[in-house]
């Protein structure tokens, strides 16, 4: 999670920055700006960032076969987001990424031993959602 906008995943490699707090594709919570990654090249930029930030919150590969065309993908909670992210990857790097909208502050994100996704929303009124597949009709 960065500042005002600029939250990123970062793949880690030994002897690499990624050159937080010094640049980021955000600013800082009293609206100054963070130079961006291009400004700085020693650092290494993210693998993937948002712009408007999504607050990420819990994260696993999805594994299972409940949904085979999402095998190895991605899912990230998004606390203001209100949103789960799923994003596609490539030789392990990120490609794509789709919001599915929950309209909840998703918290935290797991698979269940059946494929399905439980996902955990935020606060008080916080729920267990179990995500599937549409019956076929």
């Amino acid at each position: 999670m960065g500042p005002v906008h600029g939250d990123e995943i970062n793949i880690p490699e030994p002897g690499k920055n990624y050159g937080w707090p010094v640049v980021s594709q955000g600013s800082h919570y009293n609206g100054d700006p963070i130079p961006g990654h291009a400004s700085r090249p020693e650092f290494a930029p993210p693998a993937w960032h948002w712009y408007p930030a999504i607050s990420p919150s819990g994260f696993i590969f999805y594994q299972g076969s409940h949904f085979p065309e999402w095998r190895g993908n991605a899912f990230i909670g998004g606390l203001s987001g209100e949103t789960l992210a799923r994003i596609a990857l490539q030789n392990g790097k990120p490609r794509s990424e789709e919001r599915l909208p929950l309209n909840r502050r998703i918290r935290d994100i797991a698979e269940a031993k059946d494929g399905a996704l439980l996902v955990l929303s935020d606060g008080k009124q916080g729920e267990l959602l179990r995500l599937t597949k549409a019956p076929k009709q």
